[in-house]
C-alpha cells in the first residue's frame, strides 16, 4: 500500500485542502513539542539549582499555554481529518456513480452490483479512519520528524546521528509487513465482496429457492461465508497487533539507546543535565509519529483498498469516454451520418455479433427497424431477441454498428433516443402515478392519465398506493403500468424508437388488441417501434415480422 496514493488528490479537491491546513496544524504541533520539552527541562533543571518556586510560576503559565495550543492543534487536526474525510466520501461516491452511469449499462451487466454496493458504502466508508487516523500522522512525520532532528543535532550531535540511523529501521520494518499482509487484506475485502454477493444473490432468488424447496440450505451456505471473512479478519488483526508490538519495540529500543548514550556522557561530564534532559525529552517525540503511521496502516487499508477500486473505475470511465466523444464529435462535424453505407432512418442494426459463455447468440446480424412502422421479431428461447433489444439500448456489449436515424449515438445521447418496455414491469412503492411518471417526474396528472387510458388503465386511480415491487395489481396491470410509463417517456422526450420485450405475457385477448393500438399510434406518430413476443395476435398486427433463429455454433470453434 502506498503511503500516499496521488490519485486522492485528483480524483477528491477537499483533499488537497485538508493536507494544507494539516501541515500547518502539524507545524504548530512540531513548534508546541519542542517548546514543551524546553520548558520542562527549565523547570526541572532549575528546581533542582534551588529556584523558588514563586520564581518558576511564569515557566509553568507558559508551559501551560504550549499545552493548551498542542492540545488545540490535535483537536483541529482530528476536526480537520474527519470534515476531510466525510467530503472525500462524498466526491468520491459522486464520481463513482457519474463514473457508472458513464461506462453504461453494458459495463454494468458485468460487474456485479453487490460489489459497487459494497464498495460505495462500506468501502469508502473506512476512509474516516484512513483520515482521522492514518494521513495526521503521516503528516506530522513528515513535518516534525526531520525538523526534531536539526534541533536534537544542534544539542547533541551523537543522538541525532543515533536518531538518524535507527529512524528508518522502521518503514523497513513496516514494508516488510506489508509485504506479509498485503494477500492477507485482499482476502479479506474479497471475502466482504463474495459475503455480500452471496447475500443479495439468496434474497433476490429466495422465493424461486422456497418454490424448489433449497432455501433450507442457503443459511448454511451464508454462515460459510461469513465464516470466511471473519478468519480473514482475524488474520489482519493479528498480524496488526503483531507488527504493532515490532514497531513498538524498536522504537523503545532505539530510544533507550538514546538514553544510554546521554547517561554516560552525563556521567562522563561531557554534557550538562539541561542538554540531555532536552535531548532525551525529544527522543521518544521524533519516533512517535512513525509508530503511530505503522500501528493505524492496517486499519486504513480497508479504505485504501476501496479507493483504489473506485479510481480504477473513474479512470476506465474516462479512458472509455474519450475515444466515444470523439466520434461524436466527428459525426457533429460531418453534419451527418458516420458512415455513407449507413443512411437508414429509424433503428438500424448492421453486422451485430454477439458471443458470450462460450456461444455464440447473433452472428452478423442486420436489421432495419423503419420510422412509422411496427416491426416484430420472433424466435425460439435463446435465440438472441432480448439480446437484439440490449444491443440497442447498450445495455449488451457486441461488435457491428447500430444506428439511431443514421446516426451512431452513444452514452446519455442513445438512452434519451430510446424509450423501453422490458420483460420485468420494475414496479416501486408508491402510487400508480409515481411508477408511470418514473423518470419523468414534472410529468402533469393529465399526461400520466393519458399515458394510463392508452395503457386500457383508464378505470385505475393515479393515486392508487402499491407496495414494494407494485404488490397491490395483478400482473396484467402491473405490465400495463409499465406500458403506460413507456408512452408518457417515448412522447414527453420524443424518442425515435420505442423497444418492448414481451409487452403482453400476462394479458388476455382483448387487452392485446389495445396495446396494439398503442404500437400503432406509436408508430403513426414517426417513431420506430420494435416488438419481441411470442404472442401470434400481437405479431399479426406488426407491419414486418423478422425471425431470429437459435445458433448452435460455439464462439471459440
Amino acid at each position: 500500500m502506498k503511503p500516499l496514493d496521488p490519485r486522492l488528490l485528483s480524483h477528491a479537491a477537499s483533499a488537497r485542502s485538508f493536507f494544507v491546513l494539516g501541515a500547518a496544524l502539524g507545524a504548530v504541533q512540531t513548534a508546541s513539542i519542542i517548546g514543551f520539552a524546553w520548558l520542562v527541562t527549565h523547570l526541572i533543571v532549575s528546581a533542582i539549582a534551588g529556584e523558588r518556586v514563586v520564581e518558576l510560576l511564569p515557566w509553568f503559565g507558559a508551559l501551560l499555554v504550549v499545552i493548551a495550543v498542542r492540545s488545540a492543534a490535535t483537536w483541529g487536526m482530528e476536526a480537520i481529518s474527519a470534515r476531510a474525510a466525510a467530503k472525500v466520501k462524498s466526491e468520491l461516491r459522486s464520481k463513482l456513480l457519474a463514473s457508472i452511469a458513464k461506462l453504461g449499462p453494458a459495463w454494468l451487466t458485468g460487474t456485479s452490483s453487490s460489489r459497487l454496493t459494497t464498495l460505495a458504502g462500506p468501502g469508502l466508508g473506512a476512509l474516516d479512519t484512513y483520515f482521522a487516523k492514518y494521513l495526521p500522522q503521516l503528516i506530522l512525520t513528515a513535518i516534525a520528524a526531520p525538523v526534531l532532528i536539526v534541533v536534537m543535532a544542534l544539542w547533541d550531535l551523537p543522538s541525532a546521528i543515533t536518531v538518524i540511523i535507527t529512524l528508518p529501521l522502521i518503514p523497513v520494518f513496516m514494508i516488510l509487513i506489508g509485504w506479509a499482509t498485503e494477500k492477507v487484506q485482499k482476502r479479506q475485502w474479497t471475502a466482504l465482496s463474495t459475503l455480500a454477493t452471496g447475500f443479495l444473490e439468496v434474497v433476490e432468488g429466495l422465493s424461486t429457492l422456497k418454490i424448489f424447496g433449497r432455501a433450507e440450505r442457503q443459511p448454511a451456505r451464508i454462515r460459510e461465508v461469513t465464516d470466511g471473512y471473519r478468519v480473514a479478519t482475524m488474520k489482519v488483526l493479528r498480524l496488526s497487533f503483531m507488527s504493532g508490538f515490532a514497531l513498538e519495540l524498536l522504537a523503545s529500543l532505539s530510544v533507550a539507546l538514546i538514553a544510554v548514550t546521554i547517561g554516560i556522557q552525563l556521567i562522563n561530564r561531557d554534557m550538562t543535565l539541561e542538554v540531555g534532559l532536552f535531548v532525551l525529552l525529544l527522543a521518544p517525540e521524533v519516533y512517535l509519529p512513525l509508530r503511530q503511521v505503522g500501528a493505524q496502516f492496517h486499519a486504513a487499508a480497508d479504505g485504501v483498498a476501496a479507493s483504489d477500486d473506485v479510481f480504477s473505475i473513474i479512470e476506465e470511465a474516462e479512458r472509455a469516454a474519450t475515444p466515444s466523444d470523439a466520434r461524436a464529435a466527428a459525426a457533429a462535424g460531418a453534419g451527418g451520418p458516420i458512415s455513407a453505407g449507413l443512411q437508414h432512418r429509424g433503428l438500424a442494426f448492421t453486422g451485430i455479433t454477439v458471443g458470450y459463455e462460450g456461444r455464440t447468440v447473433l452472428r452478423d446480424y442486420s436489421l432495419v427497424v423503419p420510422p412509422g412502422e411496427v416491426t416484430a421479431i420472433v424466435g425460439p428461447s435463446g435465440a438472441g431477441k432480448s439480446t437484439l433489444l440490449g444491443v440497442a439500448r447498450g445495455t449488451v456489449g457486441a461488435s457491428g454498428v447500430v444506428t439511431i436515424d443514421g446516426e451512431q449515438l452513444t452514452g446519455d445521447r442513445r438512452r434519451a433516443a430510446i424509450a423501453w418496455m422490458g420483460q420485468s414491469a420494475s414496479l416501486i412503492e408508491g402510487t400508480v402515478a409515481e411508477n408511470v411518471a418514473l423518470g419523468q417526474p414534472d410529468a402533469g396528472p393529465d399526461e400520466v392519465r393519458a399515458a394510463l387510458a392508452d395503457a386500457g388503465l383508464e378505470f385505475l386511480d393515479g393515486d392508487r398506493m402499491l407496495g414494494v415491487a407494485g404488490a397491490g395489481l395483478s400482473g396484467g396491470q402491473s405490465q400495463r403500468v409499465a406500458l403506460a410509463r413507456t408512452l408518457l417517456r417515448a412522447r414527453r422526450l420524443d424518442c425515435p424508437v420505442v423497444l418492448f420485450d414481451e409487452p403482453s405475457s400476462a394479458l388476455d385477448a382483448d387487452t392485446e388488441q389495445r396495446i396494439a393500438a398503442a404500437f400503432r399510434s406509436l408508430a403513426q406518430e414517426g417513431r420506430a417501434v420494435l416488438v419481441v413476443s411470442h404472442r401470434r395476435a400481437l405479431v399479426a398486427s406488426a407491419d414486418s415480422v423478422h425471425t431470429i433463429e437459435r445458433l448452435e455454433t460455439v464462439a471459440n470453434a
